[in-house]
């Protein structure tokens, strides 16, 4: 009888992740290729609590669809640009920003926003080129937004 019980247990179990793998691998079917922009202008806080928050929303969309399914960008302005000044110093950041850019995210950070405060992208921002610096970030999630691109804000 014993035997039985954890038979059955094993069968259940095998039945269930089988489920959740046909899940997971029609997640692409479902959700088909995607346009993506999430727009980050808010303070993260002093343990950059939102930040990161922001960072898992992307990773769990990156989950869900694939990321041979996903376009994605980030655009960060004003109080958003805190997260890649945030991440000089913080590993748990650049770490989360890595893992984002070697799954193909972009992140386009606002000329406003550092000529306003003053923010030097080449020491003052993790991993910055001149290639991410647009002219406008609310106009760059506009022009985004007329490319087909689906705005979140997490």
């Amino acid at each position: 009888m014993k035997f039985l019980i954890k038979f059955a247990a094993i069968v259940a179990s095998a039945a269930m992740l089988a489920g959740v793998l046909t899940s997971v691998a029609s997640a692409g079917e479902r959700y088909g290729k995607q346009k993506v922009v999430y727009h980050i202008n808010y303070n993260g806080g002093e343990d950059d609590k939102a930040y990161r928050g922001a960072m898992r929303n992307i990773q769990n969309h990156i989950n869900a669809v694939g990321a041979d399914n996903l376009e994605l960008k980030v655009v960060l302005h004003g109080n958003g640009v805190g997260l890649l000044k945030n991440a000089v110093a913080n590993e748990k950041l650049q770490m989360d920003v890595t893992s984002l850019k070697s799954q193909n995210v972009s992140f386009s950070v606002c000329n406003n926003t550092l000529t306003g405060r003053k923010i030097d992208y080449n020491t003052d921002l993790f991993e910055v080129w001149e290639d991410d610096i647009v002219p406008s970030g609310v106009a760059e999630l506009s022009r985004l937004q007329q490319m087909g691109y689906t705005y979140i804000k997490p």
